[in-house]
């Protein structure tokens, strides 16, 4: 396995890939790596055989965090996470720095602007979130020049968002979404959860136990439901915990993001709630 840090150096042997005709699957990570990272390079690996190429990158990207957010405190864990990916066979992990990603002589300025989609739920709580993913991946994309890339279900806008830029702009990468990958009590698998520390831990749960209880208004009832009437519910179940603080719940059409006034079989959910000062988010569908 090889430890990438250079842009050239991965542009180097993406090309060489591409002239051999090697597929190539990519992972992008901000490290920190959890079984449910894990997950996704064992379904890269699947998808392009042991004769592919499997790449994670690591770098926790600074243009998706907003002034007040944990850019600074966000877990790095490099050396254990090239560990990992050496026990999973992955053939390069990609690790550049902050200046190889956006150089500053000349001052770095070109972004990748997604406008509709990025425009709701986590876009809404975090106006630049999204401009500085699309951005990112989009030189990820240039820099791996990937046939297919896989995204876990947990970030379900990023997602779609993701896959909205790679048909606009013609990106020739085949996007896959893998299912959420989820702790023994339901629990999202997230590297934020490494802050959750004492009685915060069992708090995190009430993500969950919203979206259940959301699935068992929808299959108990024979009409759709009033969605305010359901976020109304839901925010009293959340907020029962002490250190517990809703951020958004939506629903929403799958495919265009757009909210429903009704809730029924085959809604999406989505929510944000704050654990103390931890941020976590989970989503479903109904």
């Amino acid at each position: 396995m090889q430890v990438v840090k250079s842009v050239r150096a991965m542009q180097r042997l993406a090309g060489d890939w591409k002239r051999s005709a090697v597929s190539v699957a990519f992972v992008p990570t901000m490290g920190s790596l959890h079984p449910g990272h894990l997950s996704l390079v064992r379904q890269a690996r699947f998808l392009v055989g042991p004769k592919g190429k499997v790449v994670l990158s690591i770098y926790v990207n600074p243009t998706q965090f907003g002034p007040r957010e944990d850019f600074s405190a966000y877990p790095r864990h490099l050396a254990k996470d090239v560990q990992a990916c050496r026990r999973e066979k992955v053939d390069v992990v990609f690790a550049p720095s902050d200046e190889e990603m956006y150089p500053r002589d000349p001052q770095f300025s070109t972004f990748v602007t997604e406008e509709t989609l990025s425009k709701l739920m986590e876009g809404a709580s975090r106006p630049t979130h999204f401009r500085g993913v699309t951005t990112v991946v989009a030189k990820l994309f240039n820099i791996v020049q990937p046939d297919i890339a896989i995204f876990g279900a947990k970030d379900y806008q990023q997602a779609s968002i993701i896959g909205r830029m790679v048909r606009d702009l013609n990106f020739p990468v085949k996007i896959v979404v893998a299912p959420t990958f989820r702790e023994t009590d339901g629990l999202a698998m997230s590297s934020r959860n490494q802050y959750l520390k004492g009685d915060l831990r069992k708090q995190a749960t009430v993500l969950w136990r919203a979206i259940e209880r959301a699935r068992a208004a929808v299959r108990t009832r024979s009409r759709a439901l009033s969605t305010q009437r359901l976020k109304t519910e839901l925010k009293h179940l959340i907020e029962e915990e002490p250190a517990a603080r809703l951020d958004y719940v939506e629903f929403f059409n799958p495919e265009t993001l757009l909210p429903t006034l009704k809730v029924s079989a085959g809604t999406h959910m989505a929510l944000a709630v704050f654990i103390g000062r931890t941020r976590l988010i989970d989503n479903a569908r109904l």
